[in-house]
């Protein structure tokens, strides 16, 4: 069986793109032209995701491609630790063969049992590790075939033969895809995006108009002194979530994490309409943001557990968006008078006895009707700045 085109079409495929499903699809449709009497293929590989420990792309003949993301958690350690990959790892081994139709086999692993179950007859296992240090240690690549007799020594020889050359491909799409995953999860998806394009030299950035959200945990500091640090940092996570999905679900992001607080952007393409739909979505996210956490606290109170109030400021100005730091340690973010003034209306917000401040120059650009909180001296402004809140609201038992 000559697969010499299949082996350049691959080479081709991968340099011109990173779309697994396409590469997948053509490589198992070339193997049954071929003669290869393929039914099932999935490609299976673990992920660099704080959400995922793994993901499994699977092609099936005359259905084509399903993708299954495998989550962290106890079931899908339980599923690992029962899957043909885990014993073939365990063994340290790279290949592995079941006949599905042999007895005892339903008590060895549920995945080819139930493939058995759906007419499969013959199921191999190639296991390809890369490289240390591309932070992907390999992935696994299993056939099954619904013939009667099973794949033939020729079929497994081609298979074999051809198979360096799509692990490769998948090695490159793999890291591409865990690189954009990865810069994401640390940057933000936009300044990632803009790292990836090359914006990566100390000094780059551009004058963005931008909503800006700044929140802070009231206490934090001194329940810390007080409580497990394991116990801290597990209730710090469930008060962002409470605070940051909102940001995400109206369009923000969260460039940086600042303790027991963070910093998000929703920047603003058109600064000339008004009202701005943009600075609408951050105040929407602002008071969502700061229900939710009070509901969370609401549900801690009940379980006799402590709480953590939010302060939160929404503000509008122009900032920097780009690198700044050391020559080889840079970080992606806003910088500029604007965030300085967000960081100081906040810290007034104990002081003013609400949860949420809102600035004069953000409330000129929003429709949601506001109640004037009072005019406050910021350090650094030549002139005093109203301040504004959200009424009718009540959060941590403060209305607005």
């Amino acid at each position: 069986m000559d697969l010499t085109r299949l082996s350049r079409w691959i080479a081709e495929h991968a340099t011109a793109t990173d779309d697994h499903d396409t590469l997948l699809t053509g490589f198992c449709e070339a193997l049954v032209g071929a003669g290869i009497p393929v039914w099932r293929v999935s490609v299976m590989a673990p992920a660099l995701d704080p959400t995922l420990r793994g993901v499994s792309l699977n092609w099936h003949a005359g259905e084509g491609i399903s993708v299954v993301a495998n989550a962290h958690g106890a079931d899908e350690e339980n599923d690992w630790l029962l899957s043909p990959v885990y014993a073939l790892v365990e063994k340290s081994e790279s290949f592995g063969r079941w006949r599905l139709d042999a007895p005892g086999l339903e008590a060895d692993f549920p995945v080819l049992r139930a493939l058995g179950a759906q007419g499969g007859v013959d199921y191999i296992l190639h296991i390809v590790e890369f490289a240390p240090g591309t932070a992907l240690r390999g992935i696994a690549v299993s056939f099954c075939t619904r013939e009667g007799a099973g794949f033939t020594a020729a079929h497994l020889a081609a298979i074999a033969d051809i198979l360096p050359f799509l692990t490769l491909a998948l090695a490159k799409m793999s890291l591409a895809h865990t690189f954009r995953e990865v810069s994401a999860t640390y940057l933000g998806r936009s300044a990632a995006e803009r790292v990836l394009d090359g914006q990566i030299r100390r000094g780059e950035g551009r004058a963005v108009p931008a909503a800006i959200l700044l929140t802070d945990l009231r206490g934090f500091t001194a329940l810390s002194d007080r409580v497990d640090p394991a116990d801290m940092v597990t209730w710090l996570n469930a008060h962002f979530d409470a605070l940051g999905d909102p940001v995400a679900r109206h369009g923000g992001e969260i460039l940086k994490f600042l303790g027991d607080g963070f910093l998000a952007i929703f920047p603003v393409p058109e600064v000339g309409p008004l009202p701005c739909p943009v600075c609408g979505a951050a105040l929407d996210a602002a008071t969502e943001g700061l229900a939710a956490n009070a509901a969370l606290n609401a549900r801690r109170r009940a379980a006799g557990l402590p709480e953590l109030a939010a302060e939160c400021v929404v503000h509008f100005g122009t900032v920097i968006y780009g690198n700044v730091g050391t020559e080889r340690r840079l970080d992606f973010t806003i910088i500029g008078r604007a965030v300085n003034e967000a960081s100081r209306i906040e810290s007034q917000c104990a002081a003013l006895g609400h949860d949420l401040l809102v600035s004069d120059s953000f409330a000129e650009r929003c429709a949601r009707p506001l109640k004037p909180v009072g005019t406050i001296e910021l350090r650094g402004l030549s002139r005093p700045m109203r301040i504004w809140t959200v009424p009718g609201e009540t959060f941590d038992g403060v209305p607005g």
